[in-house]
């Protein structure tokens, strides 16, 4: 995932480079200069026409870029609200998670606990800002976690079977 990423992160930096060393606003400057000498009034319209062009064209490419970072940067940013909300939830599921298996009280206890005191407001929003992806840290560990219990919710024996339709 993070090498999807920083690929796609790569890929709009690459679009904006391209974007910057086509030096638009010095190369519109030489085709006005130019047009000014022309006599011709529809070569002039013409001109002045593919400059709008080209520049409406530019200016999406740019919105869409920043479009594009703005998705990226929301995609791993989390607000306050969603931070709370994702703290009951987890909170609840650890606490689920607790019930279903045997476990060393001291150990794996205490370890659902410091995640709970992991995701607090202050702490995640610390960390996002030095880079933290708490989908990664978080959300992967859980999903294997609750995929390990459901997996011990059969029999047994029937453990990492697959069930046949």
């Amino acid at each position: 995932m993070d090498d999807l990423y920083a690929q796609h992160i790569a890929e709009l930096g690459v679009e904006l480079g391209k974007m910057a060393v086509k030096g638009t606003a010095s190369a519109v400057r030489k085709r006005v200069k130019v047009i000014k000498n022309e006599k011709n009034i529809e070569d002039i319209r013409n001109a002045y026409d593919e400059i709008i062009s080209e520049l409406l064209t530019e200016r999406e490419e740019a919105v869409h870029i920043a479009q594009e970072y703005r998705s990226e940067v929301e995609r791993i940013n989390i607000s306050e609200e969603d931070i709370k909300h994702l703290q009951a939830t987890i909170t609840k599921a650890l606490d689920i998670f607790k019930k279903f298996g045997e476990f060393d009280e001291n150990d794996q206890l205490n370890s659902f606990e410091q995640i709970k005191e992991l995701i607090t407001v202050d702490t995640l929003k610390t960390m996002q800002l030095l880079g933290f992806n708490y989908k990664a840290a978080i959300g992967e560990p859980l999903t294997e976690i609750c995929a390990q219990a459901i997996r011990n919710l059969g029999p047994k024996g029937n453990k990492n079977k697959s069930i046949k339709k």
